[in-house]
Parts: C-alpha cells; structure tokens; sequence
C-alpha cells in the first residue's frame, strides 16, 4: 500500500430528501483533512479524497479509514482535528464516532 493511512470521504448527494452526506459537507470535511495533513508534511504517508456512496447513508457525513477500515459516522467539521490527531496520527480510533456493523 503507498500510504499509511488513506482516508475516503463519502461526498454523495442524495436527490430525493432521504439522508445523505452531501457533496457540500463532504468536500469541507476532505479539505479539512487535506489541509492538516499538508501542515504537518505527511503528504507522502497519508491521503484523503472524496468518494462516492459507502451504502451507510443513515450514518452520514461518513469517512473510513484505511488500512484498519474503520468507518466514522455522522463526522462534522468539529470531529476532524480529534480524528486526525487520534487516529491518523496516533493510531488510536474514535470509539465514540465509529460505527459498528
């Protein structure tokens, strides 16, 4: 695997009221975590980008994180410095923000 940590950000838009992440909200969490990894000079170990439908949109904004796969729910722009700093930096996962299948 390139990086050591790849996160993928759900950005879909659901067009009939139902809930969804939002490309809107998405991109803002992924800028977000684009700006801190570029901040801390971790461009070569960690990436984040915006992705399509995860099928989990009652969990939504949703972001998961690889290698570990671990999936984060209802994540707000206010939840991105805790999960970079715990778990993209310090491998330590958000209890309170993962979900569980």
């Amino acid at each position: 695997m390139k990086y050591k940590k790849h996160l993928f950000v759900c950005t879909n838009e659901r067009t009939d009221g139902r809930k969804s992440c939002g490309h809107e909200h998405g991109m803002l969490l992924v800028d977000e975590l684009k700006k801190r990894i570029s901040a801390d000079k971790l461009n070569a170990e960690v990436r984040a980008q915006k992705a399509g439908c995860f099928d989990i949109c009652p969990f939504g904004p949703a972001l998961v994180v690889y290698p570990e796969g671990v999936f984060y729910k209802n994540v707000e722009v206010s939840n991105i410095a805790e999960i970079y700093e715990s778990h993209i930096k310090n491998n330590t996962i958000v209890e309170r923000l993962k979900i569980e299948f």
